[in-house]
């Protein structure tokens, strides 16, 4: 009997096998069939049925779907997660580059600079949101730090309402998230930085390269799996945005920061409109399997790995 033919011979149960390992996982095992598999699969089955409080009441085709897609709420809340996406994305990444490289230096006391960066991380996000509800009142620290800086270069100030007005709600989302998430994202490019062979720059330095040219043609080249690790990693954590806003302005006012992740748990739990929350989950789904998809595809352009 050749390998490849022995390769492909059906799994049999022998009595020297450890049956006692599948036992263990047994208990995770059907939790995952339970409540990840069959979950999704009855997610999918709701969004195309007419689901109430009294459980199913029929098939609903493509209903649900139609009345989303003329849904106004829905798509204030889909735009708001896309200005999410596109704020808090580059800007946790460039902020988390900018903490990493300055915290990879040989400075004193640099292990305790990394611990309070990195402390929002693993705060309570109710607790930051409170604090920052304090920090971002009417007549709050921030606006009158603001005011004082506009009074010392002698240009009228007026005070934002950061949590109460429509142009300011979604900001104030933002400054929550990166101030709670930034910490995790310098973490990781500091271990790819950490990562970077010190001959590359010392080859770079000895061709008369500028540090900006080393960063630029060595550093950030060499981090791009890192990058794009954490670009897809933010981009689905921004399109799932919940907590922020819901513990921050409550979607509000007038909806102006309502996510998409938050009007799914408004309709399932406040309006009893689980099919409604099913469609749109699976929408949400669809949208960020295509955003992955082609973010995968353009990494060929971009992304250098070692064995390139």
């Amino acid at each position: 009997m050749t390998p490849h033919t022995a390769s492909r011979r059906p799994f049999r149960w022998r009595p020297d096998q450890q049956w006692e390992g599948y036992l263990f996982i047994l208990p995770s095992f059907l939790g995952f069939l339970i409540f990840i598999v069959l979950a999704v699969v009855m997610s999918l089955g709701i969004s195309f049925s007419e689901w109430g409080l009294t459980g199913f009441k029929g098939f609903a085709g493509l209903t649900n779907y139609q009345q989303l897609m003329r849904d106004p709420v829905f798509w204030q809340a889909f735009w708001n997660t896309a200005f999410y996406i596109v704020t808090i994305v580059p800007l946790q990444l460039a902020l988390g580059l900018i903490m990493a490289v300055g915290l990879n230096q040989a400075i004193r006391g640099v292990t305790i600079y990394r611990l309070i960066y990195f402390m929002p991380v693993v705060t309570t996000i109710v607790a930051g949101a409170i604090v920052f509800r304090l920090l971002l009142a009417t007549n709050g620290p921030v606006n009158s730090l603001l005011a004082s800086i506009y009074g010392v270069a002698g240009i009228p100030f007026s005070a934002p309402n950061w949590l109460g007005s429509s142009d300011f709600s979604k900001w104030s989302v933002v400054i929550l998230t990166l101030w709670k998430n930034t910490g995790f994202t310098m973490v990781v490019y500091l271990a790819a930085l950490q990562g970077v062979p010190k001959e590359l720059y010392d080859a770079a330095h000895t061709d008369g390269a500028s540090a900006w040219q080393r960063f630029r043609h060595v550093t950030l080249p060499l981090i791009s799996p890192t990058t794009f690790f954490l670009f897809i990693f933010q981009m689905i954590g921004a399109f799932q945005l919940f907590s922020e806003p819901f513990v921050m302005t409550r979607g509000g006012p007038a909806n102006s920061s309502l996510s998409v992740v938050q009007y799914i748990y408004l309709a399932a739990f406040r309006d009893i409109r689980m099919d409604k929350a099913a469609a749109m989950a699976w929408v949400l789904f669809v949208f960020i399997f295509a955003f992955t998809l082609f973010q995968n595809w353009t990494q060929k352009r971009w992304v250098h790995y070692e064995s390139d």
